[in-house]
């Protein structure tokens, strides 16, 4: 498959959370306890558009199993995929900070029947007007796993209290110069309550499929989440494998790839009422699941 105009943004995720794939057990437990779980695509080598990475000599060797229950999929590596990330990240995707700049300002220009990001921007804008939630309050938004920017620099624009979470210093150093939006060099789970307030909206769009632990990281971000509010987020749909293992959903960099069913039992173990919970072709051709949570505590 051939990247998108935003496959960007999507590659330029958390990268303390790719870290957390290696080094925390995943915590999807499908209801058929593993005895449904099928080799599915395998890859010798890396398909055409994924990142390529130094592996230090290893051999490229991964594979995905799928649920015939539920119809996840659960990357499987061969190899310690940390050290893909041991070197600079934003220099090899990016060519350092004036790469990212110039990658912003490319897809910001994107018009609107190419920009994922216009429809996002406009889903979650809809849906907190859809709830009672009045943008001219002040609405707080907390994003998580910004990379790039484009999302919470439009919803900034758009006259909404923005932070934004980045665990790489260089990715939060051009959120702040270059997006223009307060931006915390923090992981989710390691923030504790207090430092910071409460937020109308949280967002994780394109971060869930890159943790092994993904009920963790959602369930991190409720003690931040106003009692009317709620989260929303944007994963990779298994739909995609009918299209063949190319698919940029199917990349080194994805530990998950969400069914609707198995996207619902994830929200609901994390601790959150399912609101919604849609499919989608975006505008750049990925196939993607989102969904809305409130908490059930809340």
């Amino acid at each position: 498959m051939k990247p998108s105009n935003e496959s960007e943004p999507d590659r330029e995720r958390i990268v303390s959370d790719r870290r957390h794939a290696m080094e925390t057990p995943p915590t999807i437990r499908c209801h058929c306890n593993g005895s449904c779980l099928e080799r599915a695509f395998s890859y010798e080598r890396p398909p055409a558009g994924e990142t390529r990475f130094s592996l230090d000599g290893q051999s490229y060797r991964r594979h995905f199993e799928r649920c015939r229950l539920c119809g996840h999929w659960f990357g499987r590596i061969d190899f310690a995929l940390e050290r893909l990330y041991s070197k600079d990240y934003v220099n090899s995707a990016y060519g350092g900070s004036e790469g990212l700049r110039r990658r912003f300002d490319e897809v910001m220009a994107l018009p609107p029947e190419r920009s994922d990001n216009r429809h996002r921007v406009e889903r979650v804008r809809s849906f907190a007007r859809g709830i009672g939630l009045d943008e001219c309050s002040g609405l707080r938004l907390l994003d998580v796993g910004a990379g790039l920017g484009v999302f919470p620099a439009a919803m900034k624009a758009a006259g909404w209290e923005v932070t934004a979470l980045e665990a790489d210093p260089r990715a939060v150093d051009h959120l702040r110069s270059v997006a223009g939006i307060r931006a915390l060099h923090l992981d989710l789970r390691e923030a504790v309550r207090g430092t910071m307030a409460a937020f109308d909206v949280i967002t994780l769009n394109k971060v869930l499929e890159h943790v092994a632990d993904p009920i963790g990281l959602l369930a991190a971000a409720r003690p931040f989440l106003q009692r009317r509010g709620f989260v929303y987020l944007e994963v990779p749909d298994a739909r995609a494998a009918e299209l063949g293992p190319g698919r940029e959903e199917f990349f080194i960099e994805h530990c998950h790839i969400f069914s609707p069913a198995s996207l619902a039992k994830v929200v609901n173990d994390a601790g959150y009422d399912l609101l919604r919970l849609e499919r989608l072709t975006e505008p750049s051709g990925k196939l993607s699941l989102i969904a809305m949570m409130s908490s059930i505590s809340g």
